[in-house]
This record gives C-alpha cells, sequence and structure tokens, in this order.
C-alpha cells in the first residue's frame, strides 16, 4: 500500500481504497459474490495473487471479515459495517462513471462473459423454484467464440 504520509482522512482513505482494483473488490462483493472464484470470475483480468492481496489488506483495514465456510472447503468474504459503509461510495464511482466515463468505453471493453455473469447475479432465481431452467443467448455481433452463451438456474429443491 502506498502511503501519502499526509495527515488527513482523505490521504489515509484513498491509501486503502485507490489501489488498483481494491473498488471492483468491493463492487463484488457488495452485489452478492463471496468466494475466491465467484470473485475471480467477476474480476476475470485479475490475478489470483493480486486479488490475494487486495483481500487480506481489505481484511486488515477491517472492511472485509474472512470466515471459514460451514460446509466445504474454502473461505467466504463478507463486508463488515465499515464495508457496508462504502456502498455508497461504490455506487456514487458507478453514477459518476455512467453520466462522465460513458464515452471512454471501447470495444476491448466490452465482455459477454462479465455481462452474464452480471445478468446472472439480478436473476431472480425464485421465479425458477424447483425448476431446472436453461436460457441460451445468442450475441450476434460476437465472434463466434463469444456469440453462443447459456445460463443453467437448478432450483430442485
Amino acid at each position: 500500500m502506498k502511503k501519502y504520509y499526509q495527515f488527513c482522512p482523505i490521504a489515509t482513505a484513498a491509501e486503502i481504497l485507490c489501489e488498483k482494483w481494491v473498488i471492483l473488490v468491493l463492487r463484488e462483493l457488495m452485489m452478492g459474490s463471496t468466494r475466491f472464484r465467484q470473485l475471480r470470475r467477476g474480476l476475470p483480468k485479475i490475478s489470483p495473487s493480486i486479488l490475494s492481496r487486495r483481500l487480506k489488506t481489505l481484511e486488515e483495514q477491517g472492511i472485509i471479515l474472512r470466515s471459514r465456510r460451514s460446509e466445504g472447503n474454502g473461505y467466504e468474504y463478507h463486508l463488515t459495517e465499515a464495508g457496508e459503509e462504502l456502498r455508497p461510495i461504490v455506487l456514487g464511482f458507478g453514477a459518476w462513471g455512467h453520466k462522465w466515463a460513458k464515452n471512454k468505453i471501447t470495444s476491448e471493453d466490452l465482455d459477454a462473459g462479465f455481462l452474464l455473469w452480471d445478468m446472472r447475479r439480478r436473476l431472480n432465481v425464485e421465479y425458477f423454484k424447483n425448476k431446472r431452467v436453461v436460457i441460451h443467448i445468442k450475441i450476434s455481433d460476437q465472434s463466434n467464440y463469444d456469440r453462443y452463451w447459456w445460463m443453467v438456474i437448478d432450483n430442485n429443491v
């Protein structure tokens, strides 16, 4: 973590929050990702080692809590009260970016896999209770490799 060496709460917050990937890790946690693999799916360009370092820093700063999963192996990550208080700031980043930074988006920024991951997070799976549903999605202006996608919802409870 780079330091500004200023006795200023803005500088102190920036030392934590302005490290590359931190805001996006927080976004993923706020959108419901709790496992390392889920975080990687929502941040496909981050290396595992950098994600591990960011999670460790956020835990050390009291922004997230890492706990063993109750079933299975591995850990889960959850926002603490301090992390939840960052929600309006992260959403504010999104609002600002939507209004002012959208003209900076290029075709290289478009990622069909991320789009579907985001759609999955927003899907009300309760609607498909006790059903297995496959949704086929065709993105016509993508290459053959990225053109066809499927979402499988299995709510057989």
